[in-house]
This record gives structure tokens, C-alpha cells and sequence, in this order.
């Protein structure tokens, strides 16, 4: 039996919290990457024929390209009222899912505590374009959910 592939239309939902004001962003974005993994920590004693390495603190890297919009306040502000308060916290939370908020193995949620937004461009304008502004968060853990 040939292998089956499935292609997957993304559809992301991401919802970043700072502090008690969770916002919904999914509407105001058009691309997100997340990448986790772990420090690597060398363990080669002597003897060793080859370099042995276990698992060290987790590292995680978040990028997502929004549509610059202003003003609104609490969970309704638009862009650039919710990344400027996030700026140089370290304690946001974004939970990310690729399509939908139903976990699942074909779905999985991602949870990254106390993330760090050290910057982003609040005014990115050229004349007949859509304004876009892209935020990166480093730092915190990351946690993976499949349970539905």
C-alpha cells in the first residue's frame, strides 16, 4: 500500500497572555513559528569514543507576523496596545495551536511560560502596502498538548 500524506491548511489560533488581559490575536496575524528544543550538555568523560550529550534547559523561539492596527484597551487592543505592553516583561504566556483550539495529536497545542518580548517595530509604514509588524519571543518553557 503506497504511503498517504495528509496536507495541512493552517488556520492558527494564538492567544498570548501578560498578566490577568488574555488577547486573541489569531485574527491579526498571517504567520507563526515556533521552535523548541533543549540545550545541549556535554557529558564525554574520558574514555569515551564519541561526544555524549544530555538534555539542558529548554530553549524556545516564537516569531509571528501581524497586521499593524492601534488603540483598543484590555483583552480588545489591537496590535500594537497589546505588544507594547508586553515589552520587556519575560512573563508572557502564548498558547499556539496550528488549527483551532480542539487538541489533538493532528492538533497540537504549545504553551510557552514567561517568554520574553525584548522589542518590536510599532510604526512600519510604506505607502501602498498593508503595515505588518513581525514579534519575536525567546526564552521560558514550552510545553506540548495533545489531550482533547
Amino acid at each position: 500500500m503506497p504511503a498517504t500524506t495528509t496536507t495541512f491548511l493552517s488556520n492558527a489560533t494564538i492567544n498570548i497572555t501578560q498578566g490577568a488581559t488574555t488577547y486573541d490575536l489569531s485574527d491579526q496575524a498571517n504567520q507563526c513559528t515556533i521552535t523548541v528544543g533543549v540545550d545541549p550538555l556535554e557529558v564525554t568523560a574520558f574514555g569515551d569514543t564519541g561526544h555524549i550529550f544530555r538534555n539542558g534547559l529548554q530553549t524556545v523561539d516564537v516569531s509571528i507576523t501581524f497586521f499593524l492596527s492601534y488603540g483598543g484597551t484590555g483583552a480588545t487592543s489591537e496590535v500594537e496596545t497589546a505588544l507594547a505592553a508586553m515589552v520587556g516583561q519575560g512573563t508572557t504566556t502564548l498558547t499556539i495551536s496550528p488549527s483551532g483550539t480542539t487538541e489533538g495529536p493532528s492538533n497540537p497545542e504549545y504553551v510557552i511560560s514567561n517568554a520574553m518580548l525584548s522589542s518590536f517595530t510599532p510604526i512600519n509604514s510604506t505607502v501602498g502596502e498593508i503595515a505588518t509588524v513581525t514579534a519575536q519571543w525567546t526564552g521560558g518553557t514550552w510545553v506540548r498538548d495533545i489531550t482533547p
